[in-house]
């Protein structure tokens, strides 16, 4: 296969050659936080500042703007969002690190091509497709992936600008942070999103939503969960939503307990639960006009449709479930059904093929040790690094991201006088040939002009009072309004 081979005509045998006395010339494949992480971590090197390595680092992205999935993939209302960005801006702004937006990996450059102008290639692509739930009926109508939701609200330029929001009953299926992400949009109010970025094509979608209940199903106890307080404690915040929880899903095993008493995250979150669970048989006066349940020990076994509505979702159908002493559970043969019209499973995401890359199907990596990419022999591929979700699969936090990146950056610096040199380390050389095949390739500078341009939609929104009388009159301040057409984010960007 042609990822085995250093470069054309360069086996890897004799590919160690030693990079002449120039900048090492680095390209990194996703400007999500993995990408950004790992070129900062770079320029910060004992090895650069020390000045026994120059780096020369160019930062590639399929979108016409930066950041990923924290762009396209994190609920626009999140309250870190805002500050991961600006963490993300600073670092790119410096101007030590070129920014090439608009490139898609695979069609517009291939492997062959960056082996020719980069000694070393660090992909951080990421994931972005959700992982697969094999039960019966999921391939229903009103069946949804929550990554494909979670990208329609996020403006990502990729996706339909319409959803089919029509269902009063939702099913959320998962129990980590983009489960309660896909729950509260689906069950927020859209009016409170009109302080964030959110596209007006995603405000007047959730506006004609007539959802009244949003059910998120999680397999285990409520010890067991993977979301973060910080996550949970967001539900609380949304107006006129009552949170509903249910007794009998208040199961703690040995495991749970001691989980409780040994992790304050943990603690955080059962006391929360808990909490609400009596707030809310206290305080049943005044209804909200929709409802998030939260429950809990079910698994999902088949997504029903009805006489009534064939080859649409009318039901799911779920086995309940018990925890079996060690924090894991069991099926107790008794089975539930409840009325629902749409289905989202959010069970986590799943990484991509990359061509002329191995793959591990199962994981959805790219095979690696500590960021090395193995071949099929599990041999490192001189010069081929890998970082974030797409080395170690979609598993963490941010926090997370910076560990994967600092091992990937250990590696290839320790690599480096056995790197398969460049053939054309020219900065320029990699600008000619895409300009040379036509790719309308975006900047740094054309990001600030994308970022300030939507910072200017959000200022004629406030000042005119809300679009079309929107919200005239309540005070809302609209920092920015995102733009959604990748034609427009280019020419905008491109100037």
């Amino acid at each position: 296969m042609a990822w085995l081979t250093a470069s054309e005509g360069q086996t890897v045998s004799d590919s160690a050659a030693t990079i002449p006395n120039r900048p090492l010339r680095v390209a990194i494949v996703g400007a999500g936080p993995a990408g950004v992480y790992a070129a900062d971590i770079l320029t910060k090197s004992n090895e650069v500042k020390d000045g026994h390595v120059e780096v020369s680092i160019d930062l590639f992205e399929a979108y016409p703007a930066p950041y990923g999935l924290i762009r396209y993939g994190v609920a626009p209302d999140h309250p870190r969002i805002k500050g991961i960005v600006n963490a993300l801006h600073k670092v790119l702004d410096r101007g030590d690190i070129r920014f090439l937006g608009n490139v898609t990996y695979g069609k517009d450059l291939t492997l062959h091509d960056f082996r020719a102008f980069y000694d070393a290639v660090i992909f951080s692509t990421g994931a972005i497709k959700d992982a697969d739930l094999n039960i019966p009926g999921i391939e229903l109508e009103g069946s949804f992936g929550g990554a494909d939701f979670v990208s329609w609200y996020d403006g990502h330029p990729d996706v339909p600008r319409e959803w089919p929001l029509e269902a009063k009953e939702i099913a959320v299926i998962g129990n980590g942070n983009v489960a309660l992400d896909v729950a509260r949009m689906l069950a927020k109010h859209p009016e409170e999103l009109l302080v964030t970025e959110i596209p007006d094509n995603v405000y007047q979608g959730l506006k004609a939503s007539p959802v009244t209940d949003v059910h998120v199903f999680g397999r285990r106890g409520p010890a067991q969960v993977k979301f973060t307080p910080l996550e949970l404690r967001e539900l609380s915040h949304c107006k006129d939503v009552d949170i509903v929880l249910y007794p009998e899903d208040f199961e703690f095993d040995e495991a749970s307990d001691q989980a409780i008493r040994t992790n304050n995250q943990i603690k955080t979150m059962v006391n929360t639960l808990t909490n609400w669970l009596v707030e809310e048989h206290a305080e049943s006066e005044e209804p909200s006009s929709r409802r998030l349940h939260l429950h809990f020990l079910h698994s999902p076994v088949e997504i029903l449709d009805s006489p009534e509505t064939p080859g649409k979702v009318a039901a799911i159908k779920f086995e309940r479930m018990e925890l079996d002493g060690t924090g894991n559970a069991k099926g107790t043969g008794e089975f539930l059904e409840y009325p629902v019209q749409a289905v989202y499973r959010a069970i986590g995401y799943h990484g991509s093929p990359l061509d002329e890359l191995p793959y591990d199907a199962r994981r959805g990596v790219i095979p690696n040790d500590g960021g090395r990419v193995l071949d099929a022999d599990g041999k490192p591929v001189p010069g081929i690094y890998a970082t974030g979700w797409i080395k170690r699969g979609p598993v963490g936090l941010i926090g997370h991201t910076k560990g994967d990146a600092l091992e990937t950056i250990g590696c290839l610096l320790e690599d480096r006088l056995n790197l398969p040199p460049a053939e054309n380390p020219d900065p320029q050389a990699i600008i000619d040939l895409l300009e040379e095949r036509g790719i309308e390739y975006t900047t740094w500078d054309g990001w600030n002009r994308l970022d300030a341009h939507e910072a200017s939609l959000g200022a004629a929104w406030t000042a005119d009072g809300a679009k079309d009388g929107e919200g005239a009159g309540d005070g809302i301040v609209r920092e920015r309004i995102k733009v959604v057409p990748r034609e427009e984010m280019i020419r905008i960007s491109r100037g």
